[in-house]
């Protein structure tokens, strides 16, 4: 019979490096496992990234471009009632004969290049009454409202509106070309609620288009719009002009 003999014993382990024993278990001198360190170069990317986010971030922010810090653009508009909308709708809140606090005006106008010769839209917005003023046969209102420039978008304004002298509302902000602007505006009543004359003070905005520009008609109770304008015709209305 042939002799039986213990086959040698070989141990192998996928996650160690192969032995001669079992004692050679406890150490493994000769056997190196690549340990990989990824916090570096997680840390790196994480950078690449946020430096490529605020990059691009800047990269599509408007150009505050053409607007300089402290320059003043004035604008002349009137506005003219006449009398084919409906404004001023008077809304006696206070139910007394006499205006009183309280009283709201919704009105809408239409607005004119200062030269009389373009339609440039319309304002809209409310006038609130805040005294009456019986010495100056007139009223003290807070008005809040805006004016409507076509395509170019829209300025709003809010302040003191007194029908008996002129006032200064604060320019509070726009739309369009007017995005972003500041500064004031000056209120002359040529005549309530009818003929209102309107001396724009505009900054921080790019320069406004030159037909938003010219010389104004002198004010006179007389003024009126150049007959193309009344009718808006293409050549003398913005485009676009809200009616």
């Amino acid at each position: 019979m042939a002799s039986l003999k213990a086959p040698s014993l070989s141990l192998k382990h996928t996650a160690f490096c192969q032995t001669k024993s079992l004692t050679s278990f406890q150490t493994f001198p000769q056997c190196k496992i690549p340990i990989k360190t990824t916090r570096t170069t997680n840390l790196k990317a994480i950078n690449t990234s946020i430096k490529a986010s605020i990059s691009s971030s800047a990269s599509t922010k408007h150009p505050a471009s053409d607007a300089k810090p402290g320059r003043v653009q004035e604008l002349y508009v009137y506005e003219l009632n006449e009398r084919d909308r409906g404004s001023p709708a008077y809304l006696r809140l206070s139910q007394k004969e006499v205006n009183s606090l309280g009283d709201l005006v919704p009105f809408s106008n239409k607005v004119y290049h200062g030269n009389l010769e373009k339609r440039l839209g319309i304002t809209s917005g409310i006038c609130i009454l805040i005294q009456h003023v019986p010495e100056k046969n007139g009223d003290r209102y807070e008005a809040i409202f805006s004016f409507y420039f076509g395509d170019y978008g829209h300025i709003s304004v809010q302040g003191p509106y007194l029908t008996y002298e002129d006032t200064y509302l604060a320019v509070t902000g726009g739309s369009g070309i007017f995005e972003g602007v500041t500064g004031q505006v000056k209120l002359h009543q040529i005549v309530f609620p009818f003929k209102i004359f309107y001396t724009f003070y505009l900054k921080g905005i790019p320069d406004l288009p030159q037909e938003l520009l010219g010389t104004p008609v002198v004010t006179s109770p007389e003024v009126e719009p150049t007959p193309a304008a009344k009718a808006a015709e293409p050549h003398a209305a913005l485009k676009n002009y809200t009616d």
